[in-house]
């Protein structure tokens, strides 16, 4: 006679762990590190390396066993891609740092925190560095070993340096109208953050994440889709003011963000309507703080202040259970 087990569900349980999710998006961001290689050289790979270490250091310093689950070490890779090529190399390490204390444990640890952990560490190193956050670096090649004020003392002001010129695309037409060609936007040869270049090869890491069933597809549609629909509105009515929809979507952190930040599944809602219900708020804040607020960026403080509604939302919008009318 065959015994039957009884237990709790859940009675499917799937084959993917945390440390493997967490590898595998670390993974993923190889290509984007090469592709800022070659174009700001060896800058991205120290910045990487000192966001790494910082955002280690608390994990270490409070649960060692936290570290097993790779979390600290995707959260520094993602914080340092959000940075400009010539930030110093110390400030970056103090993000990471705040990025894991202040993200995620003081939360209560991993699938606790209420934000995006990578985009505290880059809200507070906007607002306690705010001119070395916006200097940025004109594309100079795989050979160049170090950008601008990468090898800065700490809190210390030195003498600003070489190679630190142009603007990003996003604030070239902000404030002087000037638009960015295309191609430049796709291939990624342009100023900006680490994470901003080839646009191309971040929507092609999004289908592959979204194929792995890492992502859900509902936030970056949503997102994606609605920033085009009101851009190419506001640009019929304002076309001085407001840029065509393939600069809005392929400059700036708007992929990148959409890609990793806003995806985030701790910080995220669970439901499928308030998913789009969280990439239409985090679309028009996008747009309104880019086009109607002193900032040519809003990409990070959409995300957070949506971070903060998700509470809400999952308790507006919640998953109808099995069997349930």
């Amino acid at each position: 006679m065959k015994k039957f087990s009884i237990s709790s569900s859940p009675h499917l349980k799937s084959q993917d762990t945390t440390p493997g999710i967490m590898l595998e998006l670390c993974i993923t961001l190889i290509p984007l590190y090469g592709i800022s290689f070659f174009y700001f050289g060896w800058s991205a790979i120290w910045m990487g390396i000192a966001a790494v270490l910082g955002s280690v250091l608390p994990e270490y310093l409070t649960n060692k066993s936290g570290l097993k689950d790779r979390s600290s070490i995707l959260t520094g890779l993602l914080l340092a891609l959000t940075l400009p090529p010539g930030f110093p190399l110390w400030m970056a390490f103090l993000g990471g740092f705040v990025s894991v204390s202040l993200g995620k444990l003081i939360w209560g640890g991993l699938g606790q925190n209420m934000f995006n952990p990578a985009l505290v560490g880059r809200a507070f190193l906007q607002s306690a560095f705010p001119t070395a956050i916006t200097t940025w670096a004109n594309p100079e090649g795989w050979s160049n070993w170090v950008t601008g004020h990468n090898l800065a003392i700490p809190f210390l002001q030195g003498k600003a340096l070489t190679g630190i010129t142009g603007a990003t695309p996003l604030s070239a037409w902000k404030f002087e109208h000037t638009s960015t060609n295309l191609n430049e936007l796709l291939t990624g040869d342009v100023s900006g953050s680490l994470g901003e270049t080839a646009a191309v090869l971040i929507l092609l890491i999004g289908v592959y994440l979204y194929i792995r069933k890492i992502i859900t597809w509902r936030i970056p549609i949503t997102i994606l889709l609605t920033t085009a629909v009101l851009v190419g509105v506001l640009h019929f009515i304002f076309p001085d003011r407001i840029p065509e929809i393939p600069l809005a979507l392929f400059s700036g952190g708007l992929l990148f963000g959409t890609i990793y930040m806003a995806t985030d599944p701790v910080s995220s809602p669970l439901a499928p309507g308030g998913q789009f219900v969280f990439g239409i708020g985090v679309a028009v804040l996008i747009v309104l703080i880019r086009y109607f607020g002193g900032l040519p960026e809003g990409v990070m403080y959409a995300i957070l202040i949506m971070n903060a509604f998700t509470p809400l939302i999952n308790r507006w919008i919640k998953i109808k259970p099995y069997g349930h009318k």
